[in-house]
């Protein structure tokens, strides 16, 4: 494998890694928010890879926004999900064809939960930030 098609597989891996735990983060989505919610804010997701050959672990920044969750900055994948009136979250990230999907429970300023996508797997915890 060259460096390039190995740095090309680890990007891959990242962003199934990142799905998986924002799919961690629900695991049904509720109806579409309409107003704020308690859920709301900036949230640092750590996510962990317990099998596959994905990355051990990464860090990013989840902004949820009347319930709706997506990616606080700038990347070149998709995350989509909600959060129930519960803390219930569910949660899919997204690159190209790949896939990964995320569900958990978030309380007021903590949550977990487990991911997976494609041959990874792990569990992801959450700490409020704003």
């Amino acid at each position: 494998m060259t460096f390039r098609s190995h740095r090309t597989a680890r990007s891959v891996a990242r962003t199934i890694a990142v799905a998986g735990l924002l799919t961690g983060v629900a695991i049904a989505a509720p109806a579409p928010a309409t107003s704020k919610t308690s859920f709301d804010g900036i949230w640092s997701v750590l996510i962990v890879t317990e099998k596959g050959v994905c990355d051990r672990g990464y860090r990013y920044a989840i902004r949820i926004t009347n319930g709706v969750v997506g990616y606080a900055g700038e990347a070149s994948f998709h995350v989509s999900g909600r959060v129930g009136p519960n803390g219930a979250v569910t949660v899919r990230v997204s690159r190209g064809q790949q896939l990964a999907n995320g569900s958990g429970r978030l309380s007021a300023t903590t949550g977990a939960g487990v991911w997976t996508g494609g041959a990874c797997a792990g569990s992801w915890s959450a700490e409020r930030r704003s």
